[in-house]
């Protein structure tokens, strides 16, 4: 330690900090000592090994003080320069040893002696310095991030406006607000073998039940993958039942439905660079509420949730219901009705199973051209494309002006659902709806509703019922789920889950 004591070697600044980028000469083949395996290898943190690891990298820096007796590493894209040269080059630069000495032993400077957390910390945007034959990493971490904004897709006329982003400590923090106590606990894991992605599963201690958090990480760490880019692809490899057009998870963009789901006793999963947020365990009704029902009177809050479910028949049922009607059962048709049906389809040459699924692709593809064009362009092309296609099709003869109408209902019906994912599920099934229909009429709606029933009935979040509290049936969970019953009338803080074991206790004594 005695090299110390001599002056700091006089380094390049931040305007010359190009030069000090690292660039190895490329060998093309490895060292003969290293082999091109899987299989990890301990190696020492040392500054050889690290500079080796990190080769070829545009953004990596290396710089050297006290006559190369002191180097440090950091990638340049991930550390704040500001940061950077108040707590670690300034210090090198003007203390002396024994304030050297006691900057590392501050908790700042965290002592490593692992090659991959070394590694890790880099990636993560810590600075690596080996002094001797100790290495620390100091964190200066500066990685741009988009700023706290409104959620474009989960909007509220009343409550709060944020919305997660995608920065982990960011979300974190929007949940620390609103959770200021001692039992909100976090588990930390990694995911991809390649990306490293951190997924942190939040809950409350006392409230959610443990079984379902060790359930929970059991299932991510048995995730075997190259990457993870966003929760949602997450999701859909720890799913019960792959196969199912429903999500099964809930996912959300805003601080306060995660908060409430918390308190619920539910477990939310937060995923690096992802701004959406997973809950579990989840089921069908879950998808069906909003901020706003609990942020205004509840009876409105009550009659707008069963207007939901209202909307969901409707875009189930309607189009298909029309098919059916006038493909098989013309006597359902009131004769007042009837008249103008078949004025409207004589000049139609298709049966209505062809005349309806023609106007419900040309729905979806408005649908998803409106919403990848940019906004201003994406309502103009949604308005005058439907009013100028749907107008030259009645006169062209293509399709009649009642399924317009019909199709323009269903449509308006499914954007009711809070759920973007299962608005979407939604639709698929409305073209299955629609095929029965016209090939076996009403028997065949009724078919499908039931095999959609029996279908929804024995899915599974996490082992958990997906359509509870309908199936099993827990009548005082209806106050939070069907409708929305007076706050005295909620239990709080008390999960579903929980209530089956109560109830099932009282059963058996």
């Amino acid at each position: 330690m005695g090299g110390f004591r001599s002056k700091v070697k006089k380094i390049i600044f931040q305007q010359d900090i190009d030069t000090d980028f690292v660039n190895l000469p490329n060998t093309g083949h490895l060292n003969s000592n290293t082999q091109p395996s899987n299989e990890k290898t301990i190696a020492e943190p040392t500054f050889t090994n690290t500079l080796t690891e990190l080769r070829d990298c545009f953004d990596l820096v290396h710089r050297s003080f006290n006559q190369d007796e002191i180097h440090i590493i950091y990638l340049s894209s991930l550390v704040d320069s500001q940061t950077l040269e108040w707590e670690i080059l300034s210090p090198l630069r003007e203390m002396s040893f024994k304030d050297l000495e006691k900057s590392f032993k501050q908790s700042l400077f965290k002592r490593q002696s692992n090659l991959e957390d070394v590694i890790n910390g880099i990636l993560d945007g810590n600075v690596s310095m080996f002094a001797g034959e100790n290495t620390y990493l100091i964190n200066v971490s500066g990685v741009e991030k988009r700023s706290i904004s409104q959620s474009e897709t989960e909007t509220v006329i009343n409550g709060p406006h944020d919305s997660f982003n995608e920065a982990l400590k960011t979300n974190v923090s929007l949940i620390r607000r609103r959770v200021r106590s001692s039992r909100l606990k976090m588990i930390e894991l990694s995911v991809g073998e390649i990306s490293k992605t951190k997924v942190l599963l939040v809950y409350i201690e006392g409230i959610a039940k443990m079984e379902f958090v060790n359930h929970i990480q059991e299932r991510i760490q048995s995730v075997k993958v190259d990457s993870l880019t966003d929760s949602n692809i997450l999701i859909q490899i720890i799913d019960d039942h792959q196969l199912s057009p429903f999500p099964q998870f809930y996912t959300t963009e805003r601080p306060d439905i995660a908060v409430t789901k918390l308190y619920a006793g539910k477990i939310i999963g937060l995923v690096d660079d992802s701004p959406n947020i997973f809950c579990t365990p989840s089921s069908f009704v879950d998808f069906f509420e909003s901020p706003d029902d609990y942020n205004q009177r509840w009876i409105i809050g009550t009659g707008v949730r069963i207007l939901r479910y209202l909307a969901l028949f409707i875009t189930l049922i309607l189009t298909a219901f029309y098919v059916s009607i006038t493909t098989y059962h013309y006597e359902m048709i009131p004769q007042s009705l009837l008249q103008s049906i078949m004025q409207s389809r004589s000049r139609v040459p298709f049966p209505p199973i062809v005349e309806a699924i023609f106007l419900e692709i040309v729905i979806e593809l408005l649908r998803e051209a409106g919403a990848r064009l940019p906004t201003k362009i994406g309502q103009t092309i949604g308005i005058v494309g439907g009013i100028v296609i749907g107008q030259a099709a009645v006169e062209a003869g293509i399709t009649s002006n009642i399924l317009i109408i019909v199709v323009a209902i269903s449509a308006i019906a499914s954007f009711i659902v809070p759920s973007y994912i299962m608005s979407a599920s939604i639709r698929i099934v409305r073209f299955l709806f629609i095929l029965v229909a016209g090939f076996l009429g009403n028997i065949g709606i009724f078919f499908a509703f039931g095999i959609l029933i029996v279908h929804l009935t024995g899915l599974t979040n996490l082992s958990s019922p997906y359509f509870m509290p309908i199936s099993p049936t827990f009548f005082k969970d209806w106050l939070d789920s069907i409708v929305r019953g007076p706050f005295y009338k909620i239990r709080k803080g008390q999960p579903a889950q929980s209530l089956m074991q109560n109830d099932s206790e009282k059963e058996r004594n």
